[in-house]
């Protein structure tokens, strides 16, 4: 799996998620295998670039491995001096976003809302292609609703205008993250393109990524929700794509080091106040197979000093060690 002038080291990779894929979860991600971690979506509007979220979100030299940048906008000019603006400060890679479903995004046209608009969507692409010398991605649906499926016309207004891989999400706009990926159409969109696809949508799992890999002929797969308070599934994954073996799941003591790592990152990005509120939701995420009952983290969630969070979670631990 190559993009451009850069080779994968294998065929897993991060998907960006708005509010979640940040630096410290891209490099723990990284660190577990992922070939590459695209980060969270970036406005291509220029009036919020110097706000302190931008900011957080742009300190792409910081990075190890393949930087891959994603930007999303509806205005041509506006995503091509966003994808400059992006390589300036470290990016190797500009990936455009026409795959979020969320309403504030698709209210400004931006997002998934642009496959309903094909001649925009080329405007867009060629725009920041010819606006960069790095390789340019692209991130999908399989179309607006499910009787406007036009993955195969997006993808080869892509590859006509220079992009140099497709990552597709087996769902429509209208159908958020609900039912089941449709991996059928990502099986036609890679056999009427010749670039790199990468399917992503319900991989969950070494099995599943096996079984995508094959039913559609992708070149990779992506993984988004599956990762989230699981960054250790791209070892999972990508020792079974090796050797056809499943690794034992993380001890107790490891998922422990690991959320600690994670959580003290958060509190190092945002500051003590923001980073202990973003992290109850990865701290959610990370326990809700040992904290059934919601017990700890109603408790964690009401606490925004950085020591004192750090103290509970060592404390819960310590108790679900000796249980």
């Amino acid at each position: 799996m190559r993009i451009g002038p850069y080779q994968l080291a294998n065929k897993v990779i991060c998907a960006p998620m708005a509010g979640v894929t940040d630096h410290t979860f891209r490099e723990l991600c990284r660190r577990f295998g992922a070939a590459l971690a695209v980060s969270e979506m970036l406005s291509s509007n220029p009036l919020v670039w110097q706000s302190e979220k931008s900011q957080n979100r742009m300190g792409h030299r910081q990075e190890s491995g393949i930087r891959s940048v994603q930007i999303a906008g509806a205005d041509p000019q506006q995503m091509a001096d966003a994808a400059q603006y992006n390589v300036e400060i470290g990016a190797d890679i500009i990936d455009i976003n026409m795959g979020c479903p969320a309403k504030k995004v698709n209210k400004k046209l931006a997002g998934s809302a642009l496959l309903q608009c094909p001649d925009l969507v080329e405007q867009i692409v060629r725009a920041v292609v010819d606006a960069v010398k790095v390789p340019v991605t692209l991130k999908i649906r399989t179309g607006w609703d499910p009787d406007n499926r036009n993955g195969i016309q997006i993808a080869r207004i892509a590859q006509d205008n220079g992009i140099q891989a497709l990552a597709v999400h087996g769902r429509t706009k209208a159908c958020m993250y609900k039912g089941e990926a449709e991996y059928d159409t990502i099986r036609a969109i890679k056999q009427s393109v010749t670039i790199p696809v990468i399917a992503n949508g319900d991989i969950t799992g070494p099995e599943k990524a096996r079984y995508v890999l094959d039913y559609t002929g992708a070149d990779a797969i992506m993984i988004g929700r599956a990762a989230q308070g699981r960054p250790w599934i791209f070892r999972e994954v990508v020792h079974y794509l090796a050797t056809g073996d499943k690794l034992a799941p993380p001890c107790i003591s490891e998922v422990r080091q690991i959320m600690l790592e994670h959580v003290q990152g958060l509190h190092q990005l945002y500051g003590e106040l923001a980073g202990s509120r973003i992290a109850r939701k990865h701290v959610g995420w990370y326990l809700a197979e040992h904290d059934k009952l919601g017990v700890f983290r109603s408790e964690f969630n009401g606490i925004e000093q950085a020591d004192v969070q750090l103290n509970a979670l060592n404390d819960y631990f310590h108790q679900l060690a000796a249980t």
